[in-house]
C-alpha cells in the first residue's frame, strides 16, 4: 500500500526531530480513581498512544521539538492512533499496512503495570518495509536529529533495516540516537550511531558485557566508542547512568526521586538527548536534558509525559562526574 499523507501535528517552532516507531500500539489503561464518596474508588479507562517510539515522540514534543513520527498503521486502530498522536502535537507519517495496528490493555489498579491482553501485528511485508524505509529516511534527512527505536516483537522488522537506516542518515550528517535491543541493536552498532542508549540488561542480553558491574560495562562502551560511536549511555535502573565518550567515562546523576511509575524513564531520556542534539547542544548538555526528562517522567503517571519548563530547570541539577579508572 502507498504511504498515506502526513497528519500535521499542532507543534510550532523548535528543532525538527524524526522518530522511527516500527511498532506503535494503542494502549488502554485501567486505573482506580477516587469517586468523591468516602474512600471508594471506581475504575477509569484511558486511551493513549503507546510503544517505545510513541513514548519517545511524545516526550520530544513536550520539550518543544517539531516531531515527525514515521510508523506503519492500519486496521481499525490505525486512525485512532493517528488522532491520539496528532493531539500530542506530533506530525504522523504513516505507511499503510494490511494488518492492524497493535494494542494492549494494561491494568494499573494494583500500582504496577499488569498487561491484561496484547495484540501484535504480523511482520511487515517487503513493500511495507520499503515504504517505511523511504519515508523515515527522507524525513530524517530533513530533520536536525533522528531517533531509531526498537520493535516489539522483534520479528516485525528485520535487524538490517535498522543498520541501513543508521548508516544512511548519519552519512548525511544528521545526528542519530539509537535506542534498541537485541539483534537490532547489534545491527545499529555496526553502523555507528551518534549516540547509543541501552539499559544494562540489554547490554548483557546481547553479550557486550558479562556482568552489570561498572568496569565491564565501561569496557564494553569504550570498545563501541573506539569503533565510531560518539557517545554510549547505559542506564542502570536506579543507579547513576554510565556515559562513555572519547573523553572518558562519567556517571550521570540527578536528585533522588521516589517513582510513581517505574517505566518510561529510558524512553524519556532518549527523547531528551535527541532534542538536545537537535538544538545544537554538546553531548554532555544533551545528556543532562535527557536525564532530567527521564527523572521527572517516573514521578508522573503518564509514560513519555512531562513539562518542558520543569525538565529544563531540573537539567541544571543533573551532575556528570568523572569515573575513576577502576571502581
Amino acid at each position: 500500500m502507498p504511504p498515506a499523507s502526513p497528519d500535521q501535528g499542532t507543534g510550532e517552532g523548535g528543532p525538527r526531530v524524526c522518530v522511527l516507531a516500527p511498532s506503535p500500539q494503542v494502549v488502554v489503561e485501567i486505573t482506580a480513581d477516587a469517586t468523591g464518596h468516602g474512600n471508594q474508588t471506581a475504575p477509569t479507562i484511558h486511551m493513549h498512544p503507546g510503544g517505545q517510539g510513541a513514548w519517545v515522540a511524545t516526550m520530544a514534543a513536550a520539550l518543544g521539538a517539531r516531531v515527525t513520527l514515521c510508523a506503519p498503521l492500519g486496521g481499525e486502530l490505525g486512525e485512532p492512533m493517528r488522532h491520539l498522536l496528532s493531539a500530542e502535537g506530533i506530525t504522523v507519517m504513516a505507511v499503510g499496512m494490511g494488518a492492524g495496528t497493535g494494542a494492549s490493555v494494561v491494568d494499573l489498579r494494583s500500582g504496577d503495570r499488569v498487561t491484561v491482553a496484547a495484540m501484535h501485528p504480523p511482520p511487515l511485508d517487503r513493500h511495507e518495509l520499503d515504504d517505511l524505509y523511504g519515508m523515515v529516511l527522507v524525513d530524517a534527512l530533513e530533520s536536525q536529529a533522528a531517533v531509531v527505536t526498537g520493535v516489539d516483537p522483534p520479528t516485525l522488522v528485520p535487524p538490517d533495516f535498522f543498520g541501513r537506516l543508521v548508516a544512511d542518515v548519519r552519512a548525511a550528517g544528521v545526528p542519530v540516537v539509537a535506542d534498541l535491543s537485541g539483534a537490532a541493536a547489534l545491527a545499529a552498532i555496526a553502523e555507528s550511531p551518534t549516540v547509543l542508549k541501552m539499559s544494562h540488561e540489554e547490554v548483557l542480553a546481547v553479550g557486550l558485557a558479562d556482568t552489570d558491574h561498572l568496569d565491564p560495562l565501561r569496557t564494553a562502551a569504550a570498545k563501541l566508542v573506539s569503533g565510531g560511536i560518539d557517545a554510549v549511555i547505559i542506564s542502570r535502573a536506579a543507579k547513576p547512568a554510565l556515559l562513555v565518550t572519547a573523553n572518558g567515562a562519567r556517571l550521570v546523576s540527578g536528585p533522588a526521586i521516589r517513582p510513581v511509575v517505574h517505566h518510561g524513564a529510558g524512553d524519556s531520556m532518549t527523547a531528551g538527548i535527541a532534542v538536545g542534539l537537535a538544538r545544537g547542544l554538546d553531548i554532555e548538555d544533551a545528556i543532562r536534558l535527557g536525564a532530567a526528562a527521564g527523572t521527572l517522567n517516573v514521578a508522573r503517571r503518564g509514560l513519555g509525559s512531562g513539562r518542558r519548563e520543569q525538565i529544563e530547570r531540573l537539567a541544571a541539577q543533573i551532575t556528570i562526574d568523572e569515573l575513576p579508572e577502576r571502581t
